[in-house]
């Protein structure tokens, strides 16, 4: 009796359990015979296959093959990769990832293509000149920028000392780009060492970004020349003209 229910148990499909690695997966591999066999003629047996004829080589393996650009049609301005309406192609990745899930972008066809270029026609204005204007302008107002003047001989301040400037900063900006502030700013004086003003420079003649600005003085005298401090961009320094001029945007 005992030995009957343990059969019924035993054959039961209750108890059977499929282990997840018998799972199927869909690989496929490309291979190619090192020793391909000899033909024969119509109506000839087939020769015998040796040991060598079962040797392969890899030719393509698709587990590991790079997967083709996935194009998308953004919905929305995504800084770096594009305005809205406009058709991108990125890899697959970080399509899904950084546009698809969040909703700022749909897969390209010819019905979203269509529905997204007329809304982006009936815009009156841009927001932004270009997918990478705004990440310039933030890289530009996250900069303090030293501007190292002469501490022998009178100057004013212009346009192209910021150029040259930014240009020692690894940015390339024309004069007419850099905005001043109203007031002069002129030296040599060293009660205005270290102090910040502020300086305005326009991209695609749209964006602005608002620079920080450190004025500095340079002697080319080795033994006139100020003391050196280690790392002057992090500590504090007072504004030019006032805290309402720097809080002014």
């Amino acid at each position: 009796m005992l030995g009957n229910v343990a059969k019924m148990l035993g054959s039961s499909g209750l108890c059977v359990t499929q282990s997840v690695l018998l799972q199927s997966s869909r690989n496929t591999f490309v291979l190619k015979r090192r020793f391909p066999p000899n033909l024969y003629k119509k109506n000839q047996k087939p020769g015998k296959l040796r040991g060598r004829h079962f040797v392969y080589d890899l030719v393509e393996d698709t587990t590991i093959k790079k997967k083709p650009n996935l194009e998308v049609v953004l919905t929305a301005f995504v800084e770096g990769v594009g305005s809205k309406g406009d058709v991108v192609s990125l890899k697959p990745n970080e399509a899904y990832n950084k546009l698809l899930l969040p909703g700022l972008a749909v897969y390209k066809t010819p019905e979203n293509v269509a529905k997204y270029a007329t809304e982006k026609d009936e815009k009156e204005t841009e927001v932004h000149s270009s997918a990478y204007a705004q990440r310039t302008v933030n890289k530009l107002e996250s900069l303090i920028l030293a501007v190292v003047m002469n501490k022998d001989h009178p100057w004013v301040i212009e346009p192209w000392h910021i150029k040259l400037s930014l240009r020692k900063a690894g940015y390339y900006v024309p004069d007419s780009a850099i905005t001043l502030p109203d007031t002069p700013i002129t030296g040599p004086d060293l009660l205005k060492q270290n102090k910040e003003f502020y300086c305005t420079v326009t991209i695609n003649n749209l964006e602005q970004a608002r620079v920080r600005c450190r004025i500095h003085h340079w002697s080319t005298e080795p033994s006139d020349r100020l003391p050196y401090v280690f790392e002057h961009w992090k500590l504090d320094a007072e504004p030019l003209f006032g805290e309402a001029a720097l809080a002014k945007a």
